[in-house]
């Protein structure tokens, strides 16, 4: 049976601050995210099965990815959670909804790791996340690769 690897493409506006970076980024900034997400699974060949010739129905994977990625980051604040933020991390909260504070600096290529973990875990069976390709700027991205994770 042989492998075909499928892909969709995501967008979504997050900003996030680089608690500690001795750059601009240190600063509350935003960006128009693109992400790619490839799978790849052999297709259904029962004639009888509704998605005969799918590796994965495209619909599915969007839902997957709206519910895991797009509903709770699109339009939020990503920040990192350290002691020195604690204060900040309350007020933004008492005045927005959609503030997450995660345990690691919020790059890109940090990212990109909690989305795989996200996504591949609710993959249905026979389907296997291969690549995701995490666009902070329209030039400058991280990817993540199965084959460079074994």
């Amino acid at each position: 049976m042989e492998t075909i690897r499928v892909t969709k493409e995501f967008s979504f506006e997050m900003a996030h601050t680089l608690t500690g970076y001795d750059g601009l980024c240190r600063e509350i900034h935003g960006h128009s995210y693109r992400l790619l997400v490839t799978v790849s699974g052999s297709p259904s060949t029962d004639a009888r099965d509704p998605k005969c010739g799918m590796v994965m129905d495209f619909g599915i994977l969007k839902q997957i990815v709206n519910e895991k990625i797009i509903h709770r980051y699109d339009h939020s604040l990503m920040i990192r959670n350290t002691e020195a933020n604690g204060e900040l991390i309350e007020t933004l909260r008492k005045h927005f909804l959609k503030v997450e504070s995660v345990e690691w600096q919020p790059t890109c290529e940090n990212i990109i790791r909690h989305f795989v973990n996200l996504i591949g875990s609710a993959l249905p069976e026979g389907v296997t996340l291969q690549t995701l390709r995490l666009h902070e700027t329209a030039t400058s991205y991280a990817e993540w690769h199965r084959s460079d994770n074994p």
